[in-house]
C-alpha cells in the first residue's frame, strides 16, 4: 500500500510556478447555425500555478492568451475567413493525480474577450478587419468549464491535453443575427515547464 501511495503523489509539496503554451482547435457550438462552423487553428500561451493541497490533490490557477473563434467560409483562394476572438482565460482547476506525474484536471474558466476582428486573408498579413467595441455583438465576458488531462515529467517538463466548453452565450441580445446562442468550445494540446 505504502508503493501505491508513493506513486500516486505530486511531484512537490511546495507551490510551483510554470509556463505554458499550445495549440487550439477552437469553434463556436449552436443549434442556430445550420452549416456548423469549422474550427479555427491558433495558439494559447501564459502562465499558470500549482498549489498542493494534498499528496494528490492540488489547485492549479492559470492565465492565459488564448486565440479563438471560428472558420466563417472559405474565400476566393480557397482559404478559410476567419472570425477572430481572442481572450484572455483565467481557469481555476482542480487536479488530482492518479499515479506519479499523470493528473486530470477539471474546473471553471473565466474569459474577458481583448481582440475581435475577421480576417479574410489568414494565410497573409493583410486581409484584416477589426471590429469595434461599439459595434461588436459579442460580449467582453464568458464563463466556461475545462476537462483534462496533464503528464508532468521528473524535469518539470509537462505535457497536457484540454477540452473547454461555453457555459454562457458569447453573444449579446443585441446581436444583428437575432437570438442566438452560441458558445465557444476549444481543444487546447500544449507543453510546458514548472520551476
Amino acid at each position: 500500500m505504502g508503493a501505491v501511495a508513493v506513486q500516486a503523489q505530486a511531484d512537490q509539496s511546495l507551490p510551483q510556478i510554470g509556463i505554458k503554451g499550445g495549440l487550439n482547435l477552437s469553434t463556436i457550438t449552436s443549434d442556430d447555425f445550420n452549416d456548423g462552423e469549422e474550427s479555427r487553428t491558433s495558439f494559447n500561451v501564459g502562465l499558470l500555478a500549482e498549489l498542493p493541497i494534498s499528496d494528490r490533490f492540488s489547485i492549479q490557477p492559470e492565465v492565459l492568451y488564448s486565440a479563438q473563434g471560428f472558420d466563417i467560409r472559405q474565400n476566393d483562394n480557397g482559404d478559410d475567413v476567419e472570425y477572430q476572438l481572442d481572450y484572455i482565460q483565467v481557469p481555476v482547476l482542480a487536479k488530482l493525480y492518479l499515479i506519479k506525474g499523470l493528473s486530470v484536471e477539471a474546473g471553471p474558466q473565466f474569459g474577458f474577450k481583448v481582440n475581435e476582428e475577421v480576417d479574410f486573408d489568414p494565410t497573409s498579413d493583410g486581409g484584416d478587419f477589426d471590429i469595434d467595441a461599439d459595434d461588436s455583438s459579442v460580449k467582453d465576458f464568458e464563463t466556461s468549464v475545462a476537462l483534462g488531462a496533464a503528464y508532468k515529467f521528473d524535469n518539470g517538463f509537462f505535457v497536457s491535453g484540454r477540452y473547454t466548453h461555453g457555459l454562457t452565450n458569447i453573444f449579446d441580445d443585441s446581436s444583428l443575427l437575432g437570438n442566438v446562442d452560441a458558445k465557444n468550445a476549444v481543444w487546447q494540446f500544449g507543453v510546458g515547464f514548472m520551476f
